[in-house]
């Protein structure tokens, strides 16, 4: 129906974006019309992520014909399309621009206008990632009411990629209708592809069917890796994507708070293995990577650590003493409990040489008392004696 340029406004010396009605349809009542319906919808509303519309008019072309034309502020960035480029946005990078465009779709709704367009190729980015500003843009087919989306012809206006059934079927539409197309575009932030994909005709019986894709399976295939989206986020896009309008959202903004209520609850990264033993987990049982463990200082034994394997206190990746609960990578045998803390050991017993006999003991022993040896000469002389006595005694 147009193109759009990049010009100058001459007047007040400033970049513009220019869109100039195609000179087929120029001529056109029907078309003519559509396009100055753009620009009074356009400056409807004022909103910050809303391109804003500078001038309407027209201009003689090159041939003479007379062309319309409308100037609107040049947003220098890209297009959400290509930043995806076929590959998922970081969940909170997608939360945080889909914000931004629900503030600004629920303001047109406000305004009794439905979109009908809604798509990445019409949210227009600026600034870099963190600090990124949307706009919604191109209110080509934006409408006024229930009907009159189609032209005088019956012809579908559109892309059939992101449109609702009731839009494609030519059915009366209203802000639901841009509520499935956002669905839509959500499920491309977080997949990077869009929920149907073949030719035109299969895209449309896709949409009509309602065979809503899972999203975390769509984003298992497309990102090997990627943590999973979660069975919320799955339910969600299908209640987005629901055949009928009044199981959709509410608003653009509950959508998004929605995904990003659920994007907040979905499971974490899938856990991995510690470096340089990918079964240590596995074997031994301990905690995973990040856990720490009670320092016990192995006193009074310098080669402990080296006999058990562990790192010594202080090293390994210079952090100082090493904590932690669960057995040490490469010990065989962990530890089942907490570590028990050894007592220093005492000062070691002293050797005590035992001192020989001395020689001038005589026939005394070490304690003073006698030696056995000089106790048997005392009992025989004793009864030698007595015997002698009994000889004398008989002999007299």
């Amino acid at each position: 129906m147009s193109t759009v340029y990049r010009a100058t406004d001459t007047r007040l010396d400033r970049r513009v974006a220019l869109k100039v009605i195609d000179p087929a349809l120029a001529g056109d009542d029907e078309f003519r019309a559509r396009f100055l319906d753009e620009a009074r919808n356009t400056s409807a509303v004022d909103h910050p992520h809303v391109v804003p519309l500078y001038d309407v008019d027209r201009a003689p072309g090159p041939g003479g014909e007379e062309r319309l034309y409308i100037a609107m502020r040049f947003v220098d960035g890209r297009d959400l399309a290509s930043l995806i480029g076929g590959r998922p946005l970081a969940p909170e990078r997608a939360l945080r621009l889909l914000d931004q465009v629900a503030d600004a779709l629920d303001a047109v709704h406000a305004h009794g206008l439905v979109h009908l367009d809604v798509k990445p190729a019409n949210v227009l980015v600026e600034g870099r990632a963190g600090s990124e500003h949307a706009y919604l843009a191109d209110f080509g087919l934006t409408h006024r009411g229930a009907t009159g989306h189609r032209t005088g012809a019956g012809d579908f206006l559109g892309s059939p990629t992101y449109a609702a059934p009731e839009h494609l079927r030519g059915e009366p539409v209203d802000a639901r209708t841009d509520l499935y197309s956002l669905g839509c575009v959500l499920f491309t932030c977080l997949t990077g592809r869009a929920p149907y994909r073949g030719t035109v005709t299969e895209v449309i019986d896709a949409h009509l069917a309602g065979q809503v894709p899972a999203a975390t399976a769509v984003l298992a295939t497309a990102a090997a890796g990627a943590p999973p989206l979660g069975r919320e986020v799955d339910e969600l896009v299908r209640r987005a994507l629901a055949a009928d309008p009044a199981a959709r959202p509410g608003s653009a903004r509950e959508l998004v708070a929605a995904a990003r209520a659920a994007l907040a609850r979905r499971p974490g990264p899938p856990r991995h293995p510690r470096e340089g033993n990918p079964g240590a987990d596995r074997a031994t049982g301990s905690s995973p990577r990040g856990a720490v463990r009670p320092d016990h200082p192995r006193e009074g034994n310098p080669g402990a650590d080296r006999a058990t394997g562990s790192p010594p206190r202080g090293g390994g990746n210079g952090a100082g003493p090493r904590p932690g609960t669960g057995p040490v990578v490469g010990n065989p045998r962990p530890p089942t409990g907490p570590v028990p803390r050894r007592q220093p050991p005492g000062p070691p017993p002293r050797r005590v040489q035992a001192p020989a006999a001395p020689a001038d003991l005589g026939a005394f022993g070490r304690d003073g008392g006698p030696r056995r040896p000089v106790v048997v000469l005392a009992v025989a002389g004793a009864v030698v004696v007595v015997l002698l006595v009994v000889l004398v005694l008989a002999l007299t």
